[in-house]
């Protein structure tokens, strides 16, 4: 016969994981809409910034000027004020720069999640397979070819994906524990494209062609225009969806296969797309900044700590917050010296130290 004291015991203990839950759910629904809020309030601080002046009233007024135009009968009118460089500054140069650094920041973030989902490790980044070392000596070599700007971004995108691909063919060799060999040759075919960078380097042109590819290689986005944009975007906007899409199905990846395919989860096809979609969006993101490191290791971990595990809320929070710590690292990139400093320094220097304060933390089950 079952006491009293065994079952008020356990209505305490499901009263007490019931309230837990609840105040995670409640907690994460909390970040979701601190976060939503923030990355249109960035974006708009981050056309003030630049070194060339324009007032924030000026810049207001530029972006409101075709919104009133459309309003019928006149209603809405605005004093031209601004002169027509100003306008051209905000949307010429800033806009396209900073719609960049949403999808850059955007992507490598959710393809770190990803990739820490479907191989359950929190250090994995999302060059782990060599995308990023690739499309780095695609741009260099295209860079001592003298090729021109499109043209190094399509080489650096194609050698991305020739990275990956020969990774994945290197890992079919083996059966055992293919997840291990993955990562094993990802580091191999990245050390591999490592040294055909630094050969390039060697051979390059030590007064023009070396200082291009090795700025280049540390991340920037002053050159990037529309037309740019518009060759990456339908591979961010398709790789994004896929994964915001089967983003339930990697919270069951990330507790184990065993489990998964238990729920009736074709792990190894599952496994596949993620990595096709990783891929895409990293390398459409470096063949349009450059390498910058850290932001899809460090980002994931900052959506835990506001939105907890949970993949259909931790990808969309990574989206959202990869695009507010890019933007804010390219307005320091602006702001901090006359010359402009190239992105994979400052995100190291950002990101290191705050990704050694999360390990450093004692309560660490989140991660």
């Amino acid at each position: 016969m079952i006491s009293i004291a065994r079952i008020s015991t356990t209505l305490s203990g499901v009263t007490a994981a019931v309230g837990q839950l609840t105040s995670r759910i409640s907690a994460g629904a909390t970040g979701m809409v601190f976060i939503y809020s923030l990355l249109p309030l960035i974006f708009i601080c981050s056309l003030f910034f630049g070194r060339y002046e324009v007032s924030p009233q000026h810049v207001l007024q530029i972006l409101a000027a075709p919104v009133t135009d459309l309003v019928p009968g006149n209603l809405i009118q605005i004093e031209h004020t601004w002169t027509a460089a100003e306008e051209n500054v905000i949307y010429q140069i800033r806009l396209p720069r900073l719609v960049a650094a949403v999808l850059v920041g955007a992507g490598l973030s959710i393809a770190g999640a990803a990739y820490q989902g479907l191989f359950k490790n929190p250090l994995v980044s999302p060059d782990i397979l060599g995308v990023a070392s690739g499309a780095g000596f695609g741009a260099a070599l295209a860079i001592l070819l003298s090729w021109n700007m499109a043209m190094i971004q399509v080489s650096a995108f194609c050698f991305g994906i020739l990275a990956v691909t020969i990774t994945y063919l290197l890992s079919r060799f083996y059966r055992t524990t293919p997840t291990l060999i993955l990562v094993l040759s990802g580091i191999i075919v990245a050390a591999f494209f490592t040294a055909l960078i630094s050969l390039t380097k060697y051979v390059a042109d030590p007064y023009e062609k070396l200082p291009a590819i090795t700025f280049w290689l540390m991340g920037s986005l002053a050159s990037v225009r529309y037309s740019d944009l518009l060759m990456v975007i339908p591979f961010f906007l398709i790789a994004t969806g896929i994964l915001l899409l089967i983003r339930w199905r990697i919270n069951l990846l990330a507790v184990g296969d065993d489990e998964a395919r238990a729920l009736g989860i074709d792990t190894k096809r599952m496994g596949q797309v993620i990595i096709l979609c990783s891929t895409l969006i990293t390398a459409s993101a470096v063949c349009i900044a450059g390498i910058i490191g850290w932001v899809g290791l460090v980002v994931p971990h900052l959506g835990r700590m506001l939105v907890g595990p949970d993949y259909t809320r931790l990808l969309p929070a990574c989206l959202l917050l990869g695009a507010c710590y890019m933007l804010i690292i390219d307005d320091l990139a602006r702001m901090l010296t006359n010359a402009e400093i190239p992105l994979g320094i400052l995100t190291a220097i950002v990101g290191a130290p705050f990704f050694a304060y999360l390990l450093s933390r004692k309560s660490v089950g989140w991660i």
